[in-house]
């Protein structure tokens, strides 16, 4: 039997409330669908407001453009992490400084955020690594107080994950989401952003509609874009919203079967995970992982390695002289191991076998 390293999971309920929806009349356009997904999302949250996009790129680049971040400002933003990140400041305008990385939480390392602000610095991109946040997060909310700085919290694979009693997300000024294939839930794409701030709201709500202040009405207030969400998506989000619960203690669960099987076994680091975290990717560093790579692939057992840090890609030549030791080590040493909701003990433990073989 197969085991994909990913799988988004959908059922009956989905397929059920996609049908009474496309014959019950509805556009597919953003509306009252949209505005259920928001709510359910913000209440689960526990923010005032949310506000759903296209997709987590998007809702990155909105959040840079609600705070007017642009043409010759910097964003800190860590060396290793889903290029989306740096795109989304690029994108803006901005210009991303690379910071490197904390081994441990896979955050951004403090004594680089300090190295690296400037005058020209506007804001922190924080990113939650498979949900986690390192013990430090205060300071670095604190050295953004303390220089004027918006913290964006790039919280794409965190969606369940709490630190501290909070949920990821609501610790800078805004948070943003993905809800693409592999993430906990999906809707196939689609992002959103949560935040306290009302001001805010109503700027994201403008930006992701050409600017306007209501919807059908062609007056322009500001400059925006087609960002827009569907509530066709929405309804699949809606249900699998009401799936989150039940995922997040199955995520917990799975990387405790994989911690149970694996933290023994020489040549393998189990990046710590707390209880506040349900890992989106289940993750481990390796002295080789490649032998685990083919190893099982041979048992049709499928694999990922990290991200490349940012530095080593062409887009991002310019920082190819700086170093980045930690992201640097991640980058080559880390892999994603099978992590869909759907896997048993049974199968933790095959692959398992297969990775102490290798």
């Amino acid at each position: 039997m197969k085991i994909n390293q990913i799988e988004p999971s959908f059922d009956e309920k989905e397929l059920g409330a996609v049908i009474e929806y496309l014959t019950s009349g509805g556009w597919m356009t953003e509306f009252k669908k949209t505005t259920e997904l928001e709510k359910m999302i913000a209440d689960y949250t526990g923010t005032k407001h949310c506000v759903m996009v296209a997709n987590g790129t998007v809702s990155l680049f909105c959040a840079l453009k609600a705070y007017d971040i642009g043409a010759g400002d910097e964003v800190i933003c860590p060396d290793y992490t889903m290029i989306a990140s740096p795109n989304a400041i690029k994108l803006a305008g901005a210009k991303p400084v690379l910071v490197d990385i904390d081994r441990e939480s896979l955050c951004c390392d403090m004594k680089s955020i300090l190295d690296k602000t400037t005058k020209k610095t506007k804001a922190i991109m924080l990113v939650s690594i498979n949900g986690r946040y390192p013990d430090y997060v205060d300071a670095i909310m604190e050295h953004a107080y303390s220089e004027n700085l918006i913290v964006i919290e790039d919280a794409a694979q965190s969606l369940g994950c709490t630190f501290g009693g909070t949920h990821v997300g609501n610790i800078g000024h805004v948070g943003s989401f993905s809800f693409s294939m592999p993430k906990i839930i999906s809707m196939g794409q689609g992002g959103c952003l949560i935040t306290d701030d009302i001001e805010i709201d109503k700027k994201l709500r403008m930006i992701k509609d050409f600017g306007r202040t209501k919807s059908g009405i062609d007056q322009h207030e500001i400059m925006g874009w087609n960002f827009k969400y569907t509530d066709l998506q929405a309804v699949i989000g809606i249900e699998q919203m009401k799936k989150l619960p039940e995922r997040v203690k199955k995520k917990k669960q799975i990387y405790q079967w994989y911690k149970d099987n694996l933290e023994e076994v020489e040549g393998i680091d189990l990046i710590e995970t707390s209880r506040e975290v349900a890992p989106w990717f289940m993750d481990i560093l390796c002295e080789d992982r490649y032998d685990i790579i083919e190893n099982l692939k041979t048992e049709d057992i499928a694999t990922r390695p990290f991200y490349p840090a940012i530095h080593t890609q062409p887009p991002y030549a310019e920082f190819k002289d700086e170093k980045f030791p930690n992201a640097s080590y991640v980058a080559e040493h880390g892999l994603w191991l099978p992590s869909s909701v759907t896997l048993t003990e049974d199968m933790v433990e095959t692959i398992c076998d297969a990775i102490k073989e290798a």
